[in-house]
């Protein structure tokens, strides 16, 4: 995770999907749909049958596998500005 996110989890903003209430929920349509566009980037296979906090822990797994995401944005950034 970014600084930024990492300083939100601190602060409470954000929370570990483990603690989440419903976390042990089936993930949501939106969360299927784009971990398995990430599993297929990523050309790996993914189960269907994921909780919130499982699909969630996958989908930042896969977007650093990826480079998609917040990190993979920043490292876009860095490169570019190195450019210069």
């Amino acid at each position: 995770m970014t600084n930024k996110n990492n300083d939100a989890r601190e602060r409470g903003a954000i929370k570990d999907p483990q603690e989440w209430t419903t976390g042990d929920e089936p993930m949501t349509g939106a969360q299927e749909s784009y971990l398995h566009t990430l599993a297929r980037e990523a050309g790996e296979p993914v189960k269907d049958e994921l909780t919130k906090a499982e699909a969630s822990e996958k989908i930042d797994e896969l977007q650093e596998k990826t480079g998609r995401g917040a990190r993979a944005g920043s490292r876009r950034k860095k490169k570019a500005s190195r450019k210069e």
